[in-house]
């Protein structure tokens, strides 16, 4: 906390909250995270019960919808993710260190997941409720998962690949284009236009091709079979689409 607090000049979502502190509600979420409970209010039984953690209904689920909290807890994740990233990297951790190749990369392993939709989820203009959904991303080097953006909350319909194109750009807009970073994805996220645009922002792809794509070969590009980083592939070519 006092990292993200520094991080910021005048962080706007800083606010003392005497009912329910941010610490408070960092550390009930954590619990929720790790509790085997079926709902919100389940939780916060288990909460009292279990955990000595006692919060007012009404707090708990009024925090839940605060905008403010939102920010702060994209300001405490960002630190987080760099505090343990430097501390597996000062600890040697780098699973992919046996491909040098690879170094001047952020290698991420990408794919959205959806749960069931909280019991009071407000229903949409359709009367309708969906899965909830996010993107998140496995960091492959130092097995780190962090959440990358919202698909749905639940309140309407949304694919992730629209999502991720869309989160992809906003971080052009910030990022130095010197930062390459190469997204491990299934096959959805497969559109050669707009990757190929991409590459000028640094951000490359690598999935399996789909089953209606048609890719030409070019040539056989030679490797070490017997060396064990290559055990079970049986070919190393360039096509093209």
């Amino acid at each position: 906390m006092d990292n993200a607090v520094s991080a910021e000049r005048y962080p706007l979502w800083k606010r003392a909250c005497p009912g329910l502190n941010d610490i408070g509600f960092i550390r009930l979420g954590m619990l929720r995270c790790i509790s085997l409970v079926d709902s919100g209010r389940h939780f916060l039984q288990a909460a009292e019960e279990v955990h000595e953690e006692q919060c007012p209904l009404s707090t708990y689920f009024k925090s839940l919808k605060s905008p403010r909290r939102v920010r702060m807890l994209e300001a405490v994740e960002q630190q987080s993710y760099d505090i343990y990233s430097e501390t597996l990297s000062s600890h040697g951790i780098d699973y992919l260190k046996s491909f040098p190749e690879l170094n001047d990369y952020t290698v991420l392993a990408a794919d959205g997941h959806f749960i069931d939709h909280a019991c009071h989820t407000e229903k949409g203009r359709n009367g309708k409720v969906y899965a909830a959904g996010f993107i998140y991303t496995l960091n492959l080097r130092n097995g780190l998962l962090r959440p990358f953006s919202l698909i749905t909350n639940g309140t309407r319909r949304h694919q992730e690949i629209p999502v991720l194109r869309d989160e992809l750009k906003r971080e052009n807009r910030t990022k130095n284009s010197t930062q390459k970073c190469l997204y491990v994805y299934d096959k959805a996220v497969t559109d050669y236009a707009f990757w190929n645009n991409q590459i000028e922002h640094g951000n490359l792809m690598i999935s399996v091709l789909k089953e209606n794509s048609v890719a030409t070969f070019v040539e056989s590009i030679h490797f070490d079979t017997s060396h064990e980083l290559n055990t079970g592939i049986e070919s190393y070519s360039t096509y093209e689409n």
